[in-house]
């Protein structure tokens, strides 16, 4: 067998039983082997696909099988499943919140600011005049202001912890890579334990925002030139990568990793990530990745 259909769903659910499983095996017809991945949370199905048939569209056929119940499907090839280096976005995926957002509600104008983020993120409107518009909505907001609001208001999502530790055990290069701003990534990739961040540098004057960011700014093409870098400079073959992010300035990187993950993302990036994980936590890029439970590193 050349390919697996992975099937992940919420750890809380348990809703992957035998009976699910045997369904989404009756859809693919030649589903030779069911193998448990985590006990009713993820599964494994091996299969050879059929000459032309195309992975992302199986998927959706047996997706929609499955219906309601919210599982994630994802269809890959078998061989060189495990990645050698991780690139992933921060805002909205490694934790759930905006940063931008959050510093706008200090000065009142989150509305108006969320919007913009919004559309930046569908990829209805480009990314870095976008950016450079909301940053300078943000003039003469005290730096200070910012630990606080990491404090405060960014929580982690759930499974990220897990993802960067067994990672970083099995040897993985991760890259934390933000259209946000360095005063955050520097503080999310100490805590989950990133190699490196990359993210827009604040600029500041008085110990208040200046409205401006550092040029260039981080975003689409910078997040794909930092794959390409990192992977060039390990001895990485792109296949061997693997990228997540949920917003259109991560398109680039989605695009050009081997494994191209769209995490609860816009509809542009579902489209065209090899994977959409939109009901299960971050570990569910362990199970991907063949990681079995009993390998994963767990949070205390």
């Amino acid at each position: 067998m050349t390919h697996l259909c992975t099937l992940i769903a919420d750890r809380t659910t348990r809703i992957l039983t035998p009976a699910t499983r045997e369904k989404a095996a009756q859809v693919l017809e030649r589903a030779v082997e069911i193998r448990e991945l985590s006990d009713h949370v993820a599964y494994d199905l091996t299969f050879t696909p059929k000459d032309g048939e195309d992975s992302k569209q199986l998927a959706e056929t047996v997706r929609h099988a499955l219906d309601p119940l919210p599982i994630d499907v994802a269809i890959l090839p078998e061989a060189g499943r495990r990645k050698a280096l991780f690139l992933a976005d921060m805002d909205s995926t490694m934790i759930e919140q905006e940063c931008v957002d959050e510093m706008a509600d200090e000065l009142g104008i989150k509305d108006h600011i969320a919007a913009i983020t919004e559309r930046a993120m569908r990829g209805e409107i480009d990314f870095e005049p976008a950016l450079r518009e909301r940053v300078g909505l943000l003039e003469g907001l005290s730096e200070a202001v910012l630990d606080r609001i990491f404090v405060e208001r960014i929580t982690f999502t759930p499974g990220g912890k897990e993802l960067l530790a067994t990672m970083k055990t099995h040897g993985t290069t991760s890259v934390l890579v933000s259209g946000g701003f360095t005063h955050f990534t520097q503080k999310v990739a100490g805590t989950l334990g990133f190699d490196a961040n990359h993210a827009n540098q604040l600029l500041v004057e008085d110990g208040k925002l200046t409205g401006s960011v550092t040029e260039p700014i981080q975003g689409r093409e910078a997040k794909a030139a930092h794959l390409e870098a990192y992977a060039k400079d390990r001895g990485v073959d792109l296949f061997a990568t693997m990228a997540i992010g949920d917003g259109a300035n991560d398109l680039g990187m989605i695009e050009l990793a081997g494994l191209g993950v769209a995490f609860r993302a816009k509809p542009a990036v579902q489209a065209e990530a090899d994977v959409g994980i939109n009901h299960a936590d971050l570990t569910a890029a362990l199970y991907l990745q063949g990681y079995k439970d009993c390998e994963i590193d767990w949070a205390d």
